[in-house]
């Protein structure tokens, strides 16, 4: 399987010629040795993420490769936790001081007088400007590992897979669907046994389900230990919520 190991804020999950597939910062399809969660500080703003995670590899003595699949986080990799369930393993780490909302019923649909709410908001008299507050970045970052060796458009729909179950999750232990730069990574095995798909219902997906839910809410559960998540409830100071309502039409 593959082999975890966490140094001064850095997470590696590793396994010889793994490919892998990033939906986060200079992500894409690659075949590197290991994955990388990397846990950055307050105040952060190097843009340069390259040459930091280079330089983040060094310090901790794990040897670099060129351009392997690298997370960034605000959470500590103190809170990261791992599951294991069949062929696939996953790793969470898990910060929700900066919630993306997805309301139902939108406060930017219009109202009787034709008015949206945000446009009520928007002629309401401004509040005296205060003091903002210091950023705690969060991100719900996973990187999942299978010793199956998936088609591509398997590889695909187990990053679906996997953020449905981030989303199912947090929305059910914490009443958040995610936050504004969750990321995901998908690893396989190049010379294991062929799935051709990853669906929930496949051995694969429904592994990766398990294993999702149960790293995340491990890690909510060190990250939050009395159960008061930054969230909705506890008036978040950083996200976003999609408000406005689109255009629906018949074909």
């Amino acid at each position: 399987m593959f082999d975890a190991t966490v140094r001064e804020g850095v997470l590696r999950l590793c396994r010889p010629e793994t490919r892998w597939l990033s939906t986060g910062w200079n992500g894409g399809r690659s075949r590197a040795n290991a994955a990388y969660n990397v846990s950055v500080p307050e105040g952060f703003d190097r843009t340069d993420l390259g040459a930091y995670r280079d330089e983040r590899l060094a310090r901790v003595g794990f040897k670099s490769e060129r351009g392997p699949p690298t997370l960034f986080t605000g959470v500590s990799m103190t809170h990261a936790r791992g599951a294991r369930f069949g062929s696939v393993v996953a790793y969470a780490t898990v910060g929700l001081s900066n919630p993306a909302m997805l309301p139902m019923e939108p406060a930017g649909a219009a109202n009787d007088d034709g008015a949206s709410d945000s446009e009520r908001a928007a002629d309401a008299p401004a509040e005296a400007p205060t003091e903002e507050p210091p950023r705690r970045p969060g991100t719900v970052n996973l990187i999942v590992g299978t010793t199956r060796r998936l088609a591509d458009g398997a590889a695909a729909n187990l990053v679906a897979v996997a953020a449905e179950a981030k989303a199912a999750t947090l929305l059910a232990t914490a009443g958040v669907p995610g936050t504004t730069s969750d990321a995901v990574v998908v690893g396989d095995d190049p010379t294991g046994e062929p799935a051709a798909f990853s669906g929930s219902a496949t051995p694969v997906g429904a592994a990766a389900r398990v294993c999702v839910r149960d790293a995340v809410r491990a890690s909510l559960r060190s990250r939050y230990p009395d159960g008061e998540y930054p969230g909705p409830t506890a008036d978040a100071e950083h996200g976003v919520v999609a408000d406005d309502r689109a255009e629906v039409f018949d074909l």
